[in-house]
């Protein structure tokens, strides 16, 4: 069997800056939520019978205590933040497993979610289903892959080696150099994507990288000042490490079989007539 998670938070916002507004008979904007719901309505439909989706029901989490930069909803449409609560209804009414997180986030219930799904023998490959190049660490061999539903690419670890330079378990090191502007967090400076991968692809973590950049060996720019900037901020990398690394130890649910889809709940009936009824602005 195959197992697909969904990042619910991602799926949102496509939807969300793709469709013309649509407003319920209550004056709620509708028109992600319903794109969204229509869309793993049309994953089940082409066979995904197990499947799960993870949203942010709150944008900030523990890693805002960690980072004062971190990213935030502040910024984000009213109209947008306003249609987590409704997705999460809606997918639930749908026969979904929903993973709401607060204190973690969605991408985090994805990594733990994977992870516990690969302890089951019975479940032949699962499938992250989001470009977002965090949960490119969560990728193993052929087995967990990622997939992009806009541009319908997968990404097995061979392939995250091809885009990114170096292996999963390295990535959380990775974005450490390189930073996440979507985020929040900088990065060090002068260490860009060539560089971060060639070193990391030679010694793969952070505390593996020798402080006399002379033994490095690595086709970089500068080695010298990479050194040196590891060396100065060495806590800021290890910080933002602690930042790039999903939680794996969250709780989701039993058994596989707890994400097999077996049809709408009686809810759901009622939510497509509202939905059906909003009105589209042209």
């Amino acid at each position: 069997m195959d197992v697909y998670l969904v990042d619910g938070t991602y799926e949102l916002f496509r939807h969300y800056h793709a469709l013309p507004s649509a407003r319920d008979v209550d004056g709620r904007e509708v028109a992600a939520v319903r794109g969204v719901v229509a869309s793993i309505l049309g994953m089940i439909n082409r066979g995904a019978t197990y499947i799960a989706v993870a949203t942010d029901h709150v944008v900030e989490s523990f890693r805002n205590d960690l980072w004062p930069g971190y990213k935030t909803s502040a910024g984000v449409e009213a109209d947008l933040l306003a249609q987590f609560p409704l997705l999460e209804e809606a997918l639930a009414a749908l026969g979904v497993a929903v993973w709401p997180m607060v204190e973690f986030e969605a991408d985090d219930a994805l990594a733990a979610g994977a992870a516990r799904a690969a302890l089951e023998p019975s479940v032949d490959r699962i499938v992250i289903c989001t470009p977002d190049k965090d949960l490119a660490q969560c990728v193993r061999g052929t087995r967990v892959v990622q997939l992009n539903r806009r541009t319908d690419t997968t990404r097995d670890e061979r392939q995250v080696v091809e885009k990114f330079g170096v292996p999963p378990a390295s990535i959380p090191d990775y974005l450490a150099l390189v930073g996440d502007a979507a985020d929040g967090y900088p990065g060090l400076p002068g260490w860009g994507a060539k560089s971060a991968a060639a070193v990391l692809a030679r010694f793969n973590h952070l505390e593996q990288i020798p402080g006399d950049w002379r033994t490095w060996s690595v086709n970089a720019l500068n080695p010298a000042r990479l050194a040196s900037t590891l060396d100065q901020q060495r806590n800021d990398a290890f910080l933002f490490r602690q930042l790039a690394t999903l939680r794996t130890d969250i709780d989701l649910f039993d058994s596989v079989d707890d994400l097999r889809w077996q049809g709408p709940t009686p809810a759901f009936a009622e939510i497509g007539k509202r939905f059906d009824a909003a009105v589209i602005s042209r």
